[in-house]
């Protein structure tokens, strides 16, 4: 009930409350919102569910009491209304019965009511209606046309108000039909009539239309076979030649016309005794079929309900054998399969089972007969059904797409069991039904992989067509080209074999579950794979033949089929996957010999021609090699452009890319040599190219891994020991003098040790249970080599510091130079203003510290290597100072000295300090001494030089502002 708008509504203030209520008799009672009297509308919609199918709505207009003692609000009006399923479902406006409260005389509220029929209410209405047993009297009464159960359905009055009904008739064996007027029944314009033996009940309607729709309801609910037809129609069909219709020819007269017109007067009133029923029977059973047939997918060869019923009955009524009756479904069925309709084999296997029971005579109830020609003819459909099973076990792929119909696949090998059985008891041997069916699954392999090649062969000419390549150009096979067109088909091999194990393994389980039905079933599919594999090894043979020994294009085909057979349970290891391995392991050997030649060639030209500069990123350098046209996954191999000595054969070559994602982790941030960094890259690419070969036999799985950790050792032993030598021949080449600079070649050696170190980790690891093993003896060759690194540089740094303690020492007391030297400065002091002698020394002494240190803590990439070697180079050029002051332990250290010393010891001590040189190691007893023997000195020096001119040690441990 959706209650729109209140018209008329003017005594009340405009600003009065008003609101209103609905409710069904016996039900609920629901109330608006409220509106002011100026604007009555809501739009307002109440839900009812009701067991009267004559319900009493209800619809009140209230406005609120203004009184202060008032306690209920005042009604205005009221609209009670009847309605029906079949009544307009629009809005409508209803004048409202007033109340004394309502001085209007006008007023109408507009409503819209829309009532749903329950699914047992066929049709609903009011008719006029009498009988001899119920509606007794001629009178106009609402009638439900009711179903009680699936087939039972009764005409019911009701009266207001009532959930029951008033009185009832069940449609059971009553026949509808249009009928003329009856005589002396007033009330009523269109008549019809419901009749049974000993009773008619006649119907009116007060319309033409409502007569049709009742008279159609009652047919179908009566399930009878006489279908009526309206008389506008039956009026139509008597007129001729555009003369008037006969209006009052009665309708029983339009039947027997029309009958006797198609000559059924006679099939009516023959004896059914003289007719051979056995092939009438036959004739109406293949037709209704062949009806059926039309939604083949949807019936798959069964009878609808009613058409079952119909032929139940004609059996019945006439006698037809049941096992006639099968046998002749049977033939229908075999020859609507052969001509490619999908029939369910469990409805062959039900009517097989029916006349296998006849005759073999072992019928459940005891009653088994059959005709001599009924056993000759099931002899003759048993032949055709078994190779028609056959048929369909061979092309299991296409007569069951898909698994689909579900559980098809699994009936056809059970009906097929039961056809190869002797009689109904003696079960056939499995060995026997297992050799038919294997039989039909070898032919199976044979016709699939022909149906795959077909299709991969109409996929080629199309690309061509595609490609508009030139006829002599298509025609031209290439052992790429070949390549290519296996590993197209071995995706479509892998692709079959997936979908029969997903679809169609699912016929060695029970619709329980249990997996003993045909337990022999997943035996034979394996054995089905490994056929239809065969065949495809004919083929990926020959392609192989053909192809170039110094070809590596093959490899994405071993990837292909061996990461499908891997994860195969049953085909792992078998009889392809083995013939697979043998096929490719000697081509991973030679191509395994080919890199390791290759890549230590190319250490041994890289090393020989290495610049040591600083490379950035290795992408940059990498070559370009044009791909073979294969649209999978090329493994990772790098490009050895330097030819093997003594091998006259093309290197593998890496496929062209841009810049892979796994390459900018590992090298992102490095700074090695271009040799190094290409040597690591080849070593990494080829120990991932190999792991992605997933290769299924473990031991020789494990002699591939084993190899490739050895050459990753000798390799990057051989890397290590060539920077070693670079890196001493490089130092002993550079200056001796404070005029020496750390170079980005000698940064870039240090980061080739940190570079070998991490890669070691990586490329030398062994899988050992859950540990690492890894070669120790790399890393020990590392580590001493960075150690010899760490020394030589140190030492270095000492011969530096030497050589500028070796100019001071000019100034040693008791020296003719020194007495020289002293005496020039002073006399020349007199005259122009002298720089301080010496201080140029030790600036670029510091100057030299300073620009090492920090080349180094920028350049190299291991913090623990820096720390390692500031602590040896403070502690080494330290003990020099303490060494050499104290060869001077009985001489007073020249001014001049003095000065440079304290500038060099102050300086080293807070640079080494900021370089985070721990002060365990600066504050040792080698600087305590130094440093001492310096601050007596410096107080010697200013009680007889009269000052040091602002250089002293008291300041050793902060910042010198000055000189910066």
């Amino acid at each position: 009930v959706v209650i729109m708008e209140v018209q008329g509504l003017k005594s009340l203030a405009p600003n009065r409350i008003v609101y209103c209520t609905m409710e069904v008799e016996g039900g609920q009672k629901l109330q608006t919102d409220q509106a002011e009297a100026s604007k009555p509308t809501w739009g307002t919609q109440g839900d009812f569910t009701t067991t009267h199918p004559l319900p009493a709505v209800k619809v009140k207009l209230f406005t609120e009491s203004t009184g202060v003692l008032a306690l209920e609000d005042k009604e205005l009006g009221r609209v009670v209304l009847h309605p029906t399923p079949n009544s307009p479902k629009q809005s409508e406006l209803h004048k409202m019965t007033l109340t004394k409260a309502c001085p209007d005389h006008d007023l109408k509220i507009k409503l819209a009511i829309r009532m749903d029929k329950p699914q047992n209410m066929k049709h609903c209405g009011y008719l006029w209606a009498f009988g001899k047993n119920v509606w007794k009297r001629w009178k106009k009464r609402f009638f439900v046309l009711v179903q009680v159960s699936q087939y039972t359905f009764a005409m019911c009055s009701y009266r207001e108000k009532k959930s029951e009904p008033q009185e009832l008739l069940q449609l059971d064996g009553y026949t509808v039909d249009y009928t003329d007027p009856q005589p002396g029944l007033d009330g009523g314009r269109a008549f019809f009539n419901a009749v049974k033996e000993g009773d008619t009940v006649i119907f009116a309607s007060d319309d033409e239309q409502d007569r049709i729709l009742w008279v159609q309801a009652m047919y179908r609910a009566t399930g009878q076979s006489h279908k009526p037809v309206p008389p506008t129609q039956v009026q139509k069909l008597n007129s001729k030649g555009g003369a008037s219709a006969q209006m009052d020819a009665p309708i029983s007269q339009f039947y027997a016309d029309r009958a006797q017109k198609h000559g059924m007067d006679e099939f009516i009133s023959a004896n059914p005794c003289s007719f051979d029923h056995a092939s009438l029977f036959e004739m109406v059973q293949r037709l209704t079929l062949d009806h059926r047939l039309n939604d083949t997918f949807c019936c798959l060869g069964w009878f609808s309900p009613g058409q079952v019923f119909v032929l139940d009955e004609y059996c019945a009524r006439n006698g037809v054998r049941g096992c006639h009756r099968h046998l002749c479904y049977l033939r229908d069925l075999l020859e609507r399969a052969e001509s490619g309709a999908i029939i369910d084999p469990t409805l062959l296997h039900y009517s097989f089972a029916f006349c296998a029971s006849h005759v073999h005579g072992n019928r459940p109830d005891g009653l088994s007969t059959v005709k001599v020609d009924e056993k000759e003819r099931f002899e003759d459909i048993k032949e055709r059904l078994r190779v028609i099973l056959e048929n369909q076990i061979v092309n299991f792929r296409y007569c069951f797409p898909f698994g689909r119909p579900e559980g098809a696949l699994k009936a056809t090998l059970s009906l097929l069991e039961r056809v190869l059985m002797k009689d109904i008891v003696t079960p056939v041997p499995q060995e026997e039904v297992k050799g038919v069916i294997r039989k039909c699954l070898e032919q199976a392999a044979q016709l699939n992989y022909e149906r795959i090649k077909e299709y991969a062969k109409i996929e080629v000419e199309k690309g061509q067509k595609d490609q508009k390549d030139p006829e002599n150009v298509g025609r031209l096979v290439t052992p790429a080209k070949k390549l290519e067109e296996t590993i197209r088909l071995a995706e479509l091999v892998i692709e079959v074999l997936q979908q029969n194990q997903e679809h169609h393994a699912e016929a060695a389980v029970t619709s329980s579950g249990d997996q003993s039905a045909f337990a022999w079933w997943t035996d034979l599919m394996v054995e089905h794979a490994e056929n239809f594999l065969g065949l495809y090894a004919v083929d990926m043979d020959a392609a192989l033949e053909i192809q170039s020994p110094e070809s590596w294009d093959s490899f994405p085909l071993f990837q292909l089929l061996n990461d499908f057979l891997r994860t195969d349970y049953h085909l792992c290891n078998g009889k392809f996957h083995k013939h697979l391995q043998d096929l490719y392991a000697p081509l991973v050997v030679r191509y395994v010999d080919l890199m390791e030649s290759s890549i230590a060639q190319s250490i041994h030209k890289g090393f020989e021609r290495e610049s040591w500069e600083p490379v950035k990123s290795l992408t940059s350098n990498l070559p370009n090699v044009n791909l073979p046209n294969v649209n999978l996954q090329i493994p990772k191999v790098p490009n050895l452009p330097v030819p093997v000595a003594g091998l006259s054969v093309n290197l593998p070559q890496m496929p062209s890319f841009s810049t892979p994602s796994w390459m900018a982790a590992i090298y992102d941030s490095d700074n090695g040599s271009g040799t190094s960094e290409d040597l690591f890259w080849k070593l990494d690419a080829l120990q991932t190219f190999i792991r992605d070969l997933h290769w299924p036999e473990e031991e020789f799985a494990k002699h591939l891994e084993s190899r490739m950790k050895l050459m990753s050792s000798n390799m990057i032993e051989n890397c290590v020991k060539r920077t070693r030598m670079a890196f001493e021949s490089k130092l002993t080449k550079s200056s001796k003098t404070t005029d020496f600079r750390i170079s980005p070649t000698i940064c870039t050696m240090f980061n080739v040790m940190v570079d070998a170190k991490d890669q070691s980790a990586k490329l030398c690891a062994m899988e050992m249970g859950q540990e690492k093993q890894l070669h120790s003896q790399i890393d020990e060759l590392i580590e001493e080599s960075v150690k010899d690194m760490i020394q030589l540089l140190v030492a270095k740094f000492v011969a530096i510091l030497e050589g500028v303690l070796a100019k001071i020492s000019r100034y040693d007391e008791g020296t003719l130079f020194s007495s020289f030297l002293s005496f020039t400065v002073k006399a020349a002091s007199k005259y122009v203003d002298v720089p301080k002698p010496g201080m140029d020394v030790a600036d670029g002494y510091v100057t030299f510290v300073r620009h090492s240190q920090d080349m180094l803590r920028d350049k190299v990439n291991e913090e623990v290597y820096i720390e390692r070697l500031f602590d040896q180079w403070y502690t080494a050029t330290m003990n020099l100072l303490g060494t050499w002051l104290t060869e001077r332990m009985d001489q007073q250290l020249h001014v001049y000295q003095l000065k440079i010393l304290i500038r060099i010891t102050k300086k080293k001590y807070r640079d080494f300090r900021l370089q985070g040189v721990l002060d365990s190691t600066l504050n040792s007893k080698m600087y305590d001494t130094v440093r001492n023997r310096l601050t007596v000195e410096e107080a010697t020096a200013s009680v007889r030089e009269g000052g040091m001119q602002g250089i002293s040690m008291k300041d050793s441990d902060e910042e010198d502002e000055e000189d910066d």
